[in-house]
């Protein structure tokens, strides 16, 4: 573990936070310095309150028309203009997919997708809004930079990050406030858009994480194993595509395998691309533990849901002894 995560355990918890709620922030922040950072909206609310009300001339709401919304972004971006496009994740990735392939990510544009309501995170909602698709598709999108943070911090360097890279990026936000991952000490830490970031060391497992509940259950998970005397690697995936293979060679190298955790479906997302990727350059054991594949109708919590689509850090913690166990067996038998 780093040395500044060691001192932040020393000092008081930071108060949980919402990622949502740190992009408005720093994107107004952005756009205070920068005329050319427009906020599109879509009727999301929020916006218009903090944005619009300082900056009039750099916000735009289309109202709910997704598809509309990314075409005139497109447009917005074609002349110059950094549009950062509000929305929700499933409607980002399903009911405008066509204008995002073929307006945006066709023509190499810089318009930043900022997707809220990602995952499970709107639980209340129902199947409706839930998103456990928009990984897979996003990442497909030749060109497309595709991120997730994993707390408030995070979020504000990654828009940070984000707000001149070449291409169109789409970033995966929560909805509610969640416990951060960084200590308040690490509010200007480094952040490097395809750098995976390790959270804790360890030599028996490597558990890969992108999202603030995986990231959060990764590291509840590490801690009960290593109570058991198995040691786990944490990373923290906040960019899924391009991945940071680099990070996952000397993971499979060193380590028994890799656990990876999500919350998105088993199918196509960051467990996908992490076993495409080990499979390619240094084979390993890829176990992952992401949502089943079945659509959620329960009420419950954001947690709660994810508990019983199959993630959880008891679910981590069982992958990560078979993934030891594996090593161990073919010990004996060498």
């Amino acid at each position: 573990m780093s040395g500044a995560l060691v001192a932040a355990a020393q000092a008081p918890a930071p108060a949980p936070a919402s990622d949502r709620a740190a992009y408005r922030e720093t994107l107004l922040e952005l756009a205070r310095a920068d005329g050319r950072i427009w906020c599109v909206d879509s009727d999301m609310g929020g916006l218009e309150k903090q944005f619009e009300a300082e900056l009039p001339d750099q916000y735009v709401d289309l109202g709910i028309a997704e598809a509309n919304l990314m075409s005139v972004s497109a447009a917005l971006a074609s002349t110059g203009i950094l549009p950062f496009v509000n929305t929700m994740a499933a409607f980002a990735s399903a009911r405008a997919l066509e204008q995002v392939k073929v307006d945006i990510a066709y023509h190499a544009l810089q318009v930043r997708i900022v997707a809220t309501h990602s995952g499970f995170s709107a639980a209340h909602l129902g199947p409706t809004h839930h998103a456990q698709q928009d990984l897979a598709v996003m990442r497909t999108l030749p060109g497309m930079t595709v991120m997730t943070p994993a707390d408030a911090g995070e979020t504000a360097r990654m828009v940070r990050a984000a707000a001149y890279l070449p291409g169109p990026v789409y970033i995966r936000l929560g909805r509610a406030e969640t416990d951060p991952v960084y200590p308040d000490a690490d509010a200007d830490a480094e952040f490097t858009v395809g750098r995976a970031v390790e959270l804790r060391a360890g030599g028996d497992v490597t558990i890969v994480a992108a999202g603030s509940y995986p990231v959060l259950f990764a590291l509840e998970a590490a801690e009960t194993l290593a109570a058991r005397g198995v040691e786990a690697t944490v990373l923290n995936m906040h960019t899924i595509k391009p991945l940071d293979v680099p990070a996952l060679v000397r993971a499979a190298a060193t380590t028994a395998g890799i656990v990876t955790v999500e919350d998105h479906s088993l199918l196509g997302g960051l467990g996908s691309a992490v076993a495409e990727a080990t499979s390619l350059h240094h084979p390993t054991r890829v176990l992952r533990v992401g949502t089943a594949d079945a659509f959620c109708a329960r009420p419950g919590t954001h947690r709660e849901q994810l508990e019983v689509a199959g993630v959880s850090p008891d679910r981590v913690v069982a992958a990560a002894r078979a993934v030891v166990r594996g090593r161990q067996e073919k010990d004996i038998h060498a």
